[in-house]
Parts: structure tokens; C-alpha cells; sequence
């Protein structure tokens, strides 16, 4: 399980990059509102990071408990994995806000700090629900 979280954690770290380089291209570029800069930034960087973060998570992190890959199974795993990180983003989004209001920080320091939130959580939803191990009984 410390393998597999390690493993996360990297994972995330790259998906962090994506996320907060996409945040800053679309605040700093395209969007000049406070809901494009703290609202849609945010959204549009999360589904890029979602996309990252789901890649890694199929192709390496829990490939052994994925049998018969196929796109069926992909796009399923996909969808639940983004329903799931969902949850993460209200969390980040909660935080991020907070931290914008409390602090008056920049969208993208209230961004890493909300990450480091939400993160557990939606590790163990990876875990438990999108990737999780099936049981002996199950794979019988």
C-alpha cells in the first residue's frame, strides 16, 4: 500500500503541473473576470489534471487490478474516476476559495494549498472505488 501511494503522490505531483499550468495559461490569458479567473480557471485545469491523473492511474498505478483491458473498461473506469474526483474538486474548490478570501492569495497559491486537501481524498477513492481490488469471492 506505501508503494502505491508513493506512486500517487508522483503521479500527482506531474498531474499538479498540468493542473497549475493550465490554471495559469487560462487566468492569465484568456480570462480576465473574477468568475473566468476563480471559477472556470479552476474547472477547465482540473479536467486536464483528471485526464493526467486517470492515464497514469490505469496504465501504471493499478494496472494489476485491471483484467481484460479494454475501452469499454477504460471509458467505465474513466467515467466513475472522474465522478470521483469530483469530490475532490468541491473540496479543492471549498478551500480554494477560502484561502482566496481569508489570505487574498493568488489563484494558483490558493490552488496548491487546496491541493494538498484534497489529495487524500481522492486517493482513496481511486483506491476503494474506481480501482479497487476485487476480493476472492469476487473473483471466482
Amino acid at each position: 500500500m506505501l508503494r502505491t501511494y508513493l506512486e500517487f503522490v508522483l503521479t500527482r505531483i506531474f498531474g499538479t503541473g498540468v493542473d497549475t499550468l493550465v490554471l495559469w495559461i487560462c487566468s492569465d490569458f484568456i480570462f480576465k473576470s473574477y468568475f473566468g479567473v476563480y471559477i472556470l480557471s479552476p474547472i477547465i485545469s482540473f479536467e486536464f489534471a483528471v485526464l493526467s491523473n486517470f492515464l497514469w492511474s490505469y496504465l501504471w498505478i493499478w494496472k494489476s487490478r485491471i483484467e481484460g483491458k479494454c475501452w469499454a473498461d477504460f471509458w467505465k473506469r474513466f467515467i466513475i474516476f472522474n465522478l470521483a474526483s469530483v469530490t475532490g474538486f468541491l473540496i479543492k474548490m471549498f478551500f480554494l476559495l477560502i484561502f482566496e478570501k481569508i489570505f487574498g492569495w493568488d489563484v494558483v497559491v490558493c490552488n496548491l494549498a487546496a491541493l494538498l486537501i484534497s489529495g487524500l481524498a481522492n486517493y482513496f477513492l481511486a483506491d476503494m472505488l474506481v480501482f479497487k481490488q476485487k476480493t476472492a469471492k469476487e473473483a471466482i
